[in-house]
């Protein structure tokens, strides 16, 4: 692949691992203050809440200027914050609050950066390429994030406060230096607007009705926002499964992640070989199954050994799946529409897993700790039945040929 893509894949990787040392030190450092589990959770709750305030405008914002750019400057604005921060905790006027500040301003800017990166890729390889390209992009993600972060964060935290924080802050500023190296313009001009600009409504209105419009992408973006309702609450309360059916620890507890983490690794490292032998009608239809069958997994087995198995496998499906959804997109998308739609897929996303981290604890305190995986097997039936159609052959070959339609 080209080396424009290079210098993003390394971006991605370099950044990835300091925003996964932050997500391990935020709640250290907050239990570490205070004991109270509604404080403690705000601060998840504060992390997430920028996907649903921002995420929609945002799309617009990538849409109207040079994507490249706009990384950079997010990224130099959130190593500036992350920074801050640390030197806050270092000096020791750090607090709560401003903590959970920067958290807030720091996935605001996710909010664009994401979707910026997104739509970069079809812009620096083959239309060809976008498979593999997005199995490498998944890949790092999961290797240094996941698999090294995880378990540095907090070990780093122990060391001192700082560090992690201070270490997340040299990744935002390392991906700034390798994306401001990536050569070209990547500001794309509406072909129907003739220097004219919406308002930011509008655009916003115009990108969820060509969403809602393209029934293979509407389809998509629906159906994982129900079943990311039903993952976030099965992980929600998986820490209570695992103490009280499986009968692991906190080790043994973290090893089912870490599970999930290996089979995405994998799924990345194979996707668009997989995706190319059994093509993405099957990649999506088999990933239904997966669902189901991992939430029935969680709802009757008492093997620790059996669950990490069948986490592995769901990681090798998310790994697919990511790769096939992004490309997907990729590939159906105006270059001009491209931020807002990929835009509306993570708020659909990220309001999934909002739900999702809410109605765990409550269905499992109302009907027991199993019921959140009942519920979630049930779900990935009714939605493989009902979408099964939908991703026919004939339909996704006709995505995989023609170029995107340049019409709103």
């Amino acid at each position: 692949m080209s080396g424009r893509f290079a210098k993003l894949w390394t971006a991605s990787t370099l950044s990835a691992p300091g925003t996964g040392l932050t997500v391990v030190a935020a709640p250290l450092y907050v239990s570490a203050r205070t004991s109270n589990a509604l404080i403690v959770s705000a601060t998840t709750g504060v992390a997430m809440l920028p996907w649903l305030l921002f995420a929609l405008p945002a799309g617009v914002l990538v849409d109207r200027v040079d994507r490249r750019r706009l990384m950079v400057a997010v990224d130099w604005a959130r190593a500036a914050g992350m920074g801050l921060l640390a030197v806050a905790i270092v000096g020791g006027w750090s607090s709560i609050v401003l903590l959970d500040l920067v958290l807030f301003l720091i996935n605001t800017g996710e909010t664009a950066f994401e979707p910026a990166a997104q739509s970069m890729v079809p812009a620096v390889v083959a239309r060809e390429q976008l498979e593999r390209a997005n199995g490498w992009l998944v890949g790092g993600l999961t290797l240094s994030r996941y698999m090294i972060a995880g378990p540095l964060g907090g070990f780093l935290f122990i060391v001192a406060a700082s560090i992690p924080f201070f270490a997340n802050a040299g990744t935002y500023a390392a991906s700034a230096v390798l994306v401001g190296l990536v050569g070209g313009s990547y500001r794309v001009t509406r072909p129907d607007t003739a220097g004219r600009r919406l308002k930011v409504r509008a655009e916003v209105t115009e990108g969820l009705r060509w969403l809602l419009k393209q029934r293979m992408l509407r389809t998509m973006a629906i159906l994982i926002g129900l079943l990311n309702i039903t993952l976030a609450a099965a992980t929600a309360v998986l820490v209570l499964l695992a103490k009280e059916r499986l009968h692991v620890g906190s080790v043994g507890y973290g090893s089912l992640f870490t599970c999930m983490a290996v089979g995405s690794l994998l799924g990345s490292a194979v996707g668009d070989r997989v995706i190319r032998r059994v093509t993405a009608t099957w990649t999506i239809r088999i990933g239904l199954l997966v669902e189901a069958l991992t939430h029935l997994t969680l709802a009757l087995a008492t093997n620790v050994y059996v669950v990490g198995v069948v986490l592995a496998v769901f990681g090798i499906h998310a790994a697919l799946w990511t790769i096939v959804g992004t490309s997907l997109r990729q590939r159906l998308t105006p270059a001009h529409m491209l931020g807002r739609v990929s835009s509306a897929n993570l708020f659909i996303s990220a309001g999934g897993n909002f739900a999702g981290a809410l109605l765990g604890g409550a269905l499992a305190g109302a009907f027991g700790i199993t019921a959140p995986y009942w519920v979630g097997f049930v779900v990935a039936l009714i939605v493989a039945a009902t979408t099964w159609r939908v991703f026919d052959r004939a339909t996704v070959a006709a995505a995989y040929a023609e170029p995107a339609v340049a019409e709103a």
